[in-house]
């Protein structure tokens, strides 16, 4: 499911700052975090208003370089760029609602299975085999994008395959959602024993001990 007609873009970064707070551990963790306040009474708000913030937040996560991104941006035309947003969004919904179903013992409902499968199969069938020299000249033979590389639908396929590397595999047990009932942000705990409950420490945890400790001096 697509959010639209209720969610406020969030005022950009200055520039030369961060958009994202990608605090996650993982580039399909981001994106879902992409939508903030997602369960708020009042609406959630969008960070990826449009294709410009789509390409700022794979830049951000390291996935396409600053490059690749003005060439993305240059070369993008308005329909398409809308296309691909809507994309992204759609992916988006269906790997949050997948995650949250999860950590409620629950499957996914079919309809986000399948939009998830559309998206994992365009991205395979745009990859092209080729033998390639790595800066360190190691060689051997690696996926690229290829002719399809310029393409203004390569974000979607790139987040497409994020998505897929952590839902089908041992990680997606790692998953976790803040326990800010503000938040709710999900993240992969890699921490020794499992227990991390913050998205973020320095935000939702420090916020959360200090809402218990006011808490408990109006009970004292």
């Amino acid at each position: 499911m697509i959010l639209e007609g209720y969610t406020r873009p969030m005022s950009k970064a200055p520039k030369g700052q961060t958009l994202f707070d990608l605090c996650g551990g993982h580039a399909a963790l981001d994106l879902v975090n992409s939508l903030d306040h997602r369960f708020r009474d009042s609406g959630p708000d969008e960070r990826l208003a449009s294709y410009e913030d789509v390409l700022r937040f794979l830049q951000e996560s390291g996935l396409l370089t600053p490059q690749r991104v003005r060439a993305l941006a240059k070369a993008v035309v308005p329909d398409a760029a809308e296309r691909v947003l809507r994309s992204v969004r759609e992916l988006r919904e269906a790997t949050a609602a997948a995650f949250y179903a999860a950590l409620e013992g629950k499957p996914p409902v079919t309809h986000d299975v399948r939009v998830l499968e559309k998206y994992f199969l365009d991205a395979g069938r745009h990859q092209e085999l080729r033998w390639e020299t790595d800066p360190s000249h190691q060689s051997g033979l690696a996926w690229q994008w290829g002719r399809f590389e310029t393409e203004p639908e390569v974000p979607v396929w790139i987040l497409s395959q994020e998505v897929a590397d952590i839902l089908l595999s041992e990680k997606g047990a790692q998953v976790h959602a803040c326990k800010a009932d503000t938040c709710r942000w999900l993240f992969l705990d890699t921490s020794k024993n499992h227990t991390r409950r913050w998205c973020n420490m320095r935000v939702c945890g420090n916020r959360m001990k200090a809402r218990r400790f006011q808490q408990a001096r109006r009970e004292s």
